[in-house]
């Protein structure tokens, strides 16, 4: 049976069906309005106001790399200037080929790229001697958790250090919807709290960050990279089989068999919580250390590495963070033969 005819430009065959909508489009329609959908998100959301420095987190997987490829197609309609940063983790067999797909990204383009990296960022820490620290420590299963507060920190060092006045992140609806789950099923208010949005303002003296990709699906972030034959590195994480939000994505998967609408749901339904008085968290502060935004008396980057740098990495994650915050300044270095080496090479240089 032949294709249908594209339903937009009643034309060209269509080359597929829009997994939400069932809209029947050729790969130059679906492409113009998978397009067209990002800016509606960023003029509604005000996110990116003309002048912009905007430093794209650039990681060299697919998300990221939609993101930078659409934004570069929108930026004159925008006013806006790119510049993109990747942060180098340090995970060995990994990270380095994730970092040669961003800078064959930035070359064809022609886009600026800055690479900082966990080693240089955070007293010689990569991710891989996070995990060796972690070991034998009952928490190997948290690498994501100390990553994601690291990277953000490194991310947000970058993008200063560009003299960007905004951040993006290639965060799409599926990303997001899983985040909702497992702050649900952590019982985390305080998170659930801050999750809503297209992104946050700045507070604090953070830089103001967005997701523009935030309604749009995976599977049609796929298709988009697919058809605009975009250059991206496609391997999981060595530590991703470990989180907890692979947990998250198998029932989410589950949730949208049995109701195709449950990502975007769950999406909007972040946005519209609203707490109990009672349950909504205090106004951040300012870290005692190092100044960035915090809800305790030290940020996630400082309470993680302070816990890392006493060899007792439990005190950083979890009920051991309360215990962190009330001992007070750190004392001398307890002994940590699985501590990361101060000549362990920086991957990707």
């Amino acid at each position: 049976m032949p294709a249908p005819q594209c339903a937009s430009c009643h034309k060209a065959r269509a080359a597929l069906r829009r997994p939400r909508s069932g809209q029947a489009l050729c790969t130059n329609c679906f492409c113009a309005a998978f397009e067209a959908e990002v800016l509606h998100t960023v003029v509604a959301g005000r996110l990116l106001p003309p002048g912009a420095v905007v430093a794209v987190g650039a990681s060299g997987g697919k998300d990221s790399t939609v993101l930078a490829h659409v934004l570069r197609e929108l930026a004159p309609r925008l006013g806006i200037s790119l510049h993109l940063v990747a942060v180098d983790e340090g995970i060995g067999g990994y990270r380095d080929a994730a970092l040669a797909a961003v800078r064959r990204q930035a070359a064809r383009w022609e886009l600026p790229l800055t690479v900082v990296a966990y080693a240089e960022l955070f007293g010689g820490w990569t991710m891989d001697a996070v995990a060796r620290s972690t070991a034998g420590s009952g928490r190997s299963r948290s690498c994501c958790t100390f990553c994601g507060v690291l990277r953000r920190r490194a991310l947000e060092e970058g993008a200063r250090r560009v003299g960007a006045t905004h951040v993006v992140t290639g965060h799409n609806a599926d990303d997001m919807a899983e985040t909702v789950l497992m702050n649900f099923l952590r019982g985390d208010a305080g998170r659930l709290a801050r999750g809503g949005g297209l992104g946050s303002p700045g507070e604090g003296g953070a830089l103001p960050r967005c997701r523009p990709l935030q309604l749009a699906s995976q599977k049609e972030v796929v298709l988009y990279a697919h058809f605009r034959r975009l250059d991206y590195f496609s391997e999981e994480c060595v530590y991703a089989p470990e989180a907890f939000r692979g947990h998250a994505r198998d029932l989410l998967k589950l949730l949208e068999a049995a109701r195709p609408s449950a990502v975007l749901d769950l999406v909007h339904s972040a946005e519209r919580l609203a707490l109990a008085p009672a349950a909504r968290p205090p106004p951040p502060g300012a870290c005692s250390r190092c100044g960035a935004l915090a809800s305790r008396a030290l940020c996630q980057a400082c309470a993680l590495l302070d816990g890392l740098n006493r060899g007792r990495p439990r005190l950083a994650i979890g009920k051991g963070r309360r215990g962190l915050d009330e001992e007070g300044p750190p004392g001398p270095r307890e002994p940590q033969p699985s501590g990361p080496p101060t000549s362990e090479p920086i991957p990707g240089f």
